[in-house]
């Protein structure tokens, strides 16, 4: 196996560097006893003790966990069934339509995305009434239509390097369709589905342009609350917040590792 050179050792440590310092630089001022974001004042943490105290913030980090959970798990299902369509089903009339539709949350601008889900759910409010206000659905809604996208993807990438002779050996050994997607398919993609789950999860829990769109008076995220106290300046209460979004997200990820390599072992 050739050895990486010294150059590639260089690039790749200014890659993670860039990558991960600012993390770090927020996980240490998070501990800051001083006002002064970049002054460092002392070890404390008053800072955590604020966000305790802070019911806009707990507010709205429980909303943004809340649609988090609600349209990862929505997205995951749907994304389950998109991706077995374009990965199992024959060619069909208006695949190539169906296809293209999946794919274009994922290269569409935000912008774009989040001002066509607002005309669209203003028409849905003028023809039939609902929703009647926009607020915590209206979010929920848009997150699982660019989600949905995302686990597609991710779903049907791992059916098309799957052995699909398991299916067909279950098949011929008398077992029905839905007898075969329960018991061989969707344990084989369940790593994938599990991935989608956490990237769906992600993604919402990080909005911010699409659900300022869709979003009403009293459903503020997690999000928008901090792109609102940041127009003046980063405070170290934001650190704190940000230090425990960073350690949620790295225990998510963590588990589902484990959980993944269990799954692989126990094969």
């Amino acid at each position: 196996m050739r050895q990486r050179g010294p150059v590639v050792l260089t690039v790749m440590a200014f890659g993670f560097a860039f990558l991960y310092i600012p993390i770090v630089l927020v996980l240490l001022y998070s501990f800051n006893d001083s006002r002064l974001v970049t002054v460092w004042g002392g070890f404390s943490l008053r800072w955590y003790g604020e966000l305790l105290r802070s019911d806009d913030i707990l507010r709205s980090a429980l909303l943004s966990l809340r649609i988090a959970a609600v349209s990862a798990s929505a997205a995951t299902a749907l994304g389950t069934l998109a991706g077995l369509a374009l990965a199992r089903l024959p060619r069909f009339r208006g695949r190539m339509l169906f296809h293209g539709m999946i794919l274009a949350p994922l290269v569409m601008p935000e912008v774009i995305t989040g001002l066509s889900l607002l005309v669209l759910l203003v028409s849905l409010q003028q023809w039939i009434g609902w929703p009647s206000a926009r607020g915590a659905t209206t979010i929920t809604i848009a997150h699982i239509t660019f989600s949905t996208a995302y686990v597609a993807i991710v779903v049907r990438a791992r059916l098309a390097g799957m052995d699909q002779s398991l299916e067909e050996a279950a098949m011929d050994l008398g077992a029905r369709p839905l007898r075969v997607l329960f018991d061989v398919t969707l344990p084989l993609i369940f790593p994938a589905m599990l991935t989608g789950w956490l990237l769906s999860f992600t993604l919402s829990l990080d909005d911010l342009v699409i659900a300022s769109f869709v979003s009403g008076p009293g459903a503020t995220t997690l999000p928008m609350l901090i792109f609102s106290k940041i127009r003046l300046g980063v405070t170290p209460d934001v650190n704190a917040l940000a230090s425990v979004i960073i350690v949620l997200v790295a225990t998510g990820v963590g588990i589902s590792s484990w959980v993944v390599r269990r799954r692989e072992a126990g094969r």
